[in-house]
């Protein structure tokens, strides 16, 4: 199987192995030998540890020299593909180009990269209008600031007031993401992750989220992007008939509705909105449980007078359940109980989110991996690693209770833990049986939901009890039959 079609790793490079590119390389060379077929490095441009873990660069085409260069990762993408963050939406208000718009106003040479409100609104912009702006976090989406010309712009700034927006509309814009994009096809990188791609266009009179226009802007990065044989993957968390709807004029998408998904299924014992789900899924996505952010919730729910998968109840049934599962642990890192939150996602390690019961973490991998699209299996999902409070203690940014850093002692540790090697058998499964270059199909009785994979001379079935959470996995390959069930595996 080609390695497009293996499971691929999410990491930070420096939390993984508390070393640079080269140590992961080595890591995925000896330890992890054979394991992935890819990986999707979080960012790692100057600098990693800026106010977002990297997602506000100063410079997105410089490599963090405290990690390496970008001939290491060129080194990296000789023997795996490597995925890339695109953050097309803003970059650091400490960036060189936002400095000198601070110390010349309007009449920076850099003034035209970065979006006001005046330049969306005009100077008397209408209330009703801006109430319109879809919000992905509680703070404002406008930030006045001060310049030293004696001017106050309100700037865009989507996430954080250190993030600024960036204007993707004009010249200086689409030259900076295109030097983006050449940085990138230098050096190896095949898949790139369009990093809060929904926000970046905005429009007066509108949400200013996924625009027709979005999608245009879309089409047109994932055209230059392809020029350079790179495939772009689209971040969007949205009600999952968008999610459809976004599939169809797109190269990839996350499927997010899986991980809450597989959650309901162990925890009610009902499989029944997976397998609606399944029905109309995307094929062309990435599948993910735990990610660098926390556990998407608003992906399932409704929108409007959309219903979603789950509805209400069943999803603050959900919500409740990790945080019970998980010994009360993500409620303090979730919402209002820490900074940086996100409106829609809890923030917990899948592992705990499962009460860290290896059988159980087991059979939703097992689910993951039978399930349409191109796996990804995040670093602390890799290694079961469970909530990191001390860290969360530290910073009070919830999502770092999922963002551990390990030394390569821990790592080692770690991969002797059964439910890792288990974790590991099943992804060689993904990875090397041919069924899964097939065709996928799935069936849902009152006791049994049962996931199949058809190729001309092989296939892999999942067979999970609803009732009795036991799972079965039937491997054919020629006339070789092999039939292993998840305890097996531990």
């Amino acid at each position: 199987m080609t390695n497009s079609n293996k499971v691929q790793l999410i990491t930070y490079v420096d939390r993984l192995t508390n070393g640079g590119l080269q140590d992961l390389n080595n890591l995925m060379q000896t330890e992890l030998k054979g394991v992935f077929g890819g990986a999707h490095l979080l960012p790692f441009y100057y600098p990693i540890d800026g106010e977002d873990a990297g997602f506000d660069p100063i410079d997105h085409t410089q490599v963090d020299s405290r990690i390496g260069s970008w001939q290491d990762i060129k080194h990296l993408g000789q023997n795996y593909q490597i995925m890339a963050d695109m953050i097309v939406n803003h970059m650091s208000a400490q960036s060189p180009e936002f400095l000198d718009v601070l110390q010349h106003g309007s009449q920076s040479r850099y003034y035209e990269l970065f979006l006001t409100k005046e330049k969306i609104f005009g100077d008397n912009a209408d209330q009703s209008d801006v109430n319109k702006i879809y919000r992905p976090r509680p703070t404002p989406c406008f930030t006045p600031i001060q310049l030293k010309t004696g001017e106050t712009k309100a700037f865009w700034t989507t996430f954080t007031a250190n993030q600024i927006d960036i204007d993707i509309n004009s010249a200086q814009g689409k030259s900076y993401l295109e030097s983006i994009l050449d940085a990138f096809s230098a050096n190896n990188i095949s898949l790139i992750r369009l990093d809060a791609a929904g926000y970046a266009i905005k429009k007066a009179g509108t949400n200013c989220f996924m625009l027709e226009e979005t999608f245009a802007f879309i089409n047109d990065l994932s055209k230059r992007a392809k020029q350079r044989n790179m495939q772009c993957l689209v971040e969007i968390h949205s009600h999952y008939q968008t999610q459809c709807e976004i599939a169809q004029r797109c190269d990839l998408v996350y499927d997010f509705a899986l991980p809450p998904l597989v959650l309901h299924t162990l925890f009610n014992q009902d499989a029944a909105p997976l397998a609606k789900w399944l029905d109309v899924s995307p094929r062309n996505c990435v599948t993910v449980l735990d990610t660098h952010d926390g556990i998407g919730i608003i992906d399932v729910g409704k929108h409007g007078d959309k219903p979603g998968l789950l509805d209400d109840e069943a999803i603050d049934s959900l919500v409740e359940e990790i945080h019970n599962r998980s010994g009360g642990q993500s409620r303090q890192a979730t919402g209002a109980a820490a900074s940086n939150l996100d409106l829609y996602q809890v923030n917990c390690t899948y592992y705990d989110a499962l009460g860290a019961d290896d059988k159980l973490y087991l059979i939703a991998r097992a689910i993951q991996f039978f399930s349409p699209g191109l796996p990804q299996v995040y670093y602390t999902g890799l290694l079961a690693v469970q909530n990191d409070m001390d860290l969360l203690t530290k910073t009070q940014v919830g999502r770092d209770i999922n963002r551990a850093n390990l030394d390569l002692d821990q790592v080692k540790q770690q991969l002797t833990l059964p439910v890792v090697k288990g974790l590991i058998k099943l992804i060689k499964i993904r990875n090397d049986h041919e069924a899964f270059n097939g065709s996928f199909s799935h069936q849902l009785s009152e006791k049994e939901f049962i996931m199949s994979w058809q190729a001309p001379n092989s296939s892999a079935k999942l067979i999970l009890d609803i009732q009795l959470l036991n799972c079965t996995l039937e491997l054919k390959q020629a006339e070789n039959t092999n039939t292993i069930t998840i305890d097996e595996f531990l």
